[in-house]
């Protein structure tokens, strides 16, 4: 199956590494613009570079847990380009890991405020513009401990609950409007995130795929297929899903 998007336009946030990355590539190859947003400059030019001359392109350096950063991004997109079809809310932290109790409220702040607000806030202003179109299709990015506990990562399991809640209420409120918003849910990816890990820490490797269904970790690329597919028209009947792509994780 071969995905066009010729004409349209991708905002992707978190787009200056990883899945993000991965995803704005792919975005391209399927002919689409595409508006790659992060707070990295550095990153998100490179992911520009990576592009060459597939597509139409732009990068907005974001916060996108700040209100005003996202209003102004969504303006660029559209400024840019002259619409907003797909969205991929991707930007995220893993901050750092403790037990529920041994949480800090400013460890479960930062990652809230932009797991979770931020897709909020994404999703706020993404919305209000497609309903002017009449259309559009928007993936957040969940993760497999949106769907399970995890030891550890209170505030970034929370926040990737929170995540799957807000697509499916979203997916309910604009459907027969022309707006399906569904969610993806990653296992373990080789992003650099994980790398910079495994660099220090090297038997985790073993730990994680042990855990792994499929025996192994995810490409980036893998998610960048998902969520490009359920941004297309082949997935017009797909409304409010949290779909895992995680080697089998959470069948387990």
């Amino acid at each position: 199956m071969t995905v066009s998007m010729k004409g349209r336009t991708a905002l992707v946030t978190g787009g200056g590494s990883g899945i993000g990355r991965a995803t704005a590539l792919a975005f391209a190859r399927a002919g689409a613009n595409v508006v790659v947003a992060d707070v990295d400059v550095a990153g998100g030019n490179e992911t520009l570079a990576l592009m060459s001359t597939l597509a139409g392109k732009h990068f907005v350096q974001t916060d996108v847990s700040q209100s005003s950063a996202v209003e102004a991004l969504v303006k660029t997109v559209v400024d840019t380009f002259g619409s907003l079809d797909f969205a991929f809310n991707n930007a995220g932290i893993q901050g750092e890991i403790s037990q529920t109790a041994d949480c800090t409220e400013e460890n479960w702040d930062r990652i809230t405020g932009i797991n979770l607000k931020g897709v909020w806030l994404c999703m706020k202003y993404e919305i209000a513009q497609m309903l002017k179109q009449g259309a559009g299709a928007i993936v957040n990015n969940s993760s497999n401990f949106g769907l399970v506990g995890s030891n550890g990562m209170p505030a970034y399991s929370a926040s990737k609950h929170g995540v799957i809640a807000l697509t499916k209420t979203a997916a309910l409120e604009y459907a027969q409007s022309g707006i399906r918003v569904n969610a993806v849910c990653p296992g373990p990816v080789e992003t650099p995130l994980v790398t910079k890990i495994i660099e220090r820490q090297p038997e985790i490797v073993d730990a994680i795929t042990e855990r792994e269904p499929i025996g192994r970790m995810g490409q980036p690329e893998e998610i960048a297929n998902a969520v490009v597919w359920l941004c297309s028209d082949e997935a017009s009947f797909v409304v409010g899903a949290a779909l895992p792509v995680d080697g089998g994780f959470v069948a387990q």
